[in-house]
């Protein structure tokens, strides 16, 4: 698997015995972005999908508004520099309008997918995030530390491909908390799905902003590791917390 991602490490094991071992855990990299030859901000990442992370995070902040914004974007050696012929200032998300609707099978199978990342089978070390036009195609689908970076990545994507975002469903694999919902907003997506939890903030600004947003997407047989014991889910479940008229169910 790709070293720029990972770094093996010794440790040593604990179980029936002691052993030290040799294993794979996460590479943490540096990202400076420069806006215009002046400092904007400075991230801890995985080191993939750079170009996608810097267009989707300029995207949510509000510094662009679309992928031609950006005049020029070179990243080298851990910098990327920004050309802008706009800065924007940041403006509050508006209320979203979209006739998406997603079936409840198509919700199921989107937050599936951002689950089968090879990178957390190897580390566990990694969220992922995914976009699927109309709740269905998959647009782009990204891993990294923070469940923030890996939402950026695919809505940096999703811009760079000119896919409207009103017409896609978001899949997680982090919580729903007022940041990541507030970049939902701002992206203009209407439906989001996450196998973890809400807060109430999340919850909040989704129904402030029309945003429908769906929590603990679990598949029958589906585990869950909680205080060293693990919970076999016996049938399917899904929390539609706001905005359940846009998930079918047949």
């Amino acid at each position: 698997m790709n070293n720029k991602i990972l770094k093996k490490v010794e440790l040593t094991r604990l179980n029936s015995g002691k052993t030290l071992v040799s294993e794979n855990v996460i590479r943490e990299s540096p990202l400076t972005v420069r806006i215009n030859g002046k400092h904007y901000t400075s991230v801890m990442f995985l080191d993939k999908q750079q170009k996608e992370w810097v267009t989707g995070h300029l995207y949510v902040q509000g510094v662009i508004r679309r992928a031609e914004d950006i005049k020029s974007l070179v990243i080298k050696n851990h910098i990327a520099d920004v050309t802008l012929g706009r800065v924007y200032k940041p403006r509050p998300p508006s209320v979203i309008e979209s006739t998406l609707n997603a079936d409840k099978e198509d919700v199921f199978n989107c937050v599936r997918a951002v689950l089968k990342s090879p990178v957390f089978a190897e580390t566990e070390g990694v969220h992922s995030a995914g976009l699927f036009l109309h709740g269905k195609e998959a647009v782009c689908i990204a891993e990294d530390i923070g469940r923030h970076h890996a939402l950026d990545k695919v809505i940096g994507a999703a811009i760079l491909q000119g896919v409207p975002l009103s017409e896609c469903l978001a899949a997680s694999t982090g919580r729903m908390a007022l940041e990541m919902v507030n970049k939902i907003c701002r992206a203009g997506i209407p439906i989001v799905a996450t196998k973890a939890a809400v807060t109430d903030q999340g919850v909040a600004i989704a129904r402030k902003y029309g945003v429908t947003v769906i929590g603990f997407v679990r598949e029958a047989g589906s585990k869950l590791n909680t205080d060293m014991n693990v919970r076999v889910f016996q049938e399917s479940v899904m929390k539609i917390y706001c905005g359940a008229e846009r998930v079918l169910y047949k």
